[in-house]
């Protein structure tokens, strides 16, 4: 696979990859496996991958990557990421350049090193080996991947905010509501450092509140379910996937691989 391919096809021996990568693949119903086998060939088609920082890049890696964005927006009608241009991978953790802006007006800039960033110009930045561990490990509510492509859908409404697009105009009221009760409930707890199903850095602002709950949704269904059930219906809504039915039973590994043509 070149780094862009377009108008290209499910390739059978890539469920190699997401089985062996991803998990949570062999949980999913074998229709949503089809539908997220066209969603993935959608996505590099016309998606630039590129290696950074010395990574040389395979097609595990962009599959890998490709997969777990894909299957957020895998009930999504229309091309998935539409205003997504580049994917940029590195080894490890990077450096990123970070303004700040006192109450003085004094500009001051210093280096973060991150896991991954999310750009409103369509470009979602990754670190290789958080990538991979995300994928692996499907309990931990920590998915850099699932994180960084929340924002994406979350800037496609033209603010990062903690709202993407939503189906209908009454839909934001709600969504509004519990988000926001949502985030200060865990604003109040991170606090107080009280243990929650959400990963404190959701605490951060209503934009990252978003992007960690997505995580604990497809990782921590259940007891998102049972602590959050007004924001787990959010979700169930919004990204039209109910990933407790995936966690209810054990899973046989599925060595078969169905493609559509």
């Amino acid at each position: 696979m070149s780094e862009k391919a377009p108008h290209i096809t499910f390739q059978e021996e890539w469920c190699d990859y997401l089985r062996h990568n991803l998990p949570l693949y062999q949980r999913l119903p074998e229709p949503l496996q089809q539908k997220l086998h066209n969603t993935i060939a959608a996505f590099v088609s016309t998606t630039y991958f590129e290696g950074c920082g010395g990574l040389e890049l395979d097609d595990e890696m962009i599959l890998t990557v490709a997969a777990q964005a894909c299957l957020l927006v895998i009930n999504h009608e229309g091309a998935p990421y539409p205003k997504l241009n580049s994917v940029l991978l590195y080894p490890s953790t990077f450096s990123s350049k970070v303004e700040d802006h006192n109450a003085s007006g004094i500009t001051t800039k210093r280096t973060v090193h991150r896991l991954g960033e999310s750009w409103s110009n369509g470009t979602v930045i990754l670190a290789w080996d958080s990538v991979s561990h995300g994928a692996t490990n499907i309990f931990d509510g920590h998915n850099v991947t699932f994180h960084e492509f929340a924002h994406q859908l979350d800037s496609a409404s033209g603010q990062t905010d903690g709202v993407p697009r939503l189906s209908n105009r009454d839909a934001y009221q709600t969504w509004g509501t519990v988000l926001s009760d949502g985030y200060t409930e865990l604003y109040n707890a991170a606090d107080r450092r009280k243990k929650t199903v959400l990963d404190h850095y959701g605490a951060t602002n209503m934009a990252e509140y978003f992007a960690v709950a997505t995580e604990a949704f497809f990782e921590k269904p259940k007891q998102l379910q049972k602590k959050r059930p007004d924001l787990y219906s959010e979700l169930k809504d919004y990204y039209q996937l109910d990933p407790v039915e995936w966690f209810s039973n054990n899973v046989e590994p599925d060595t078969t691989c169905r493609t559509t043509r």
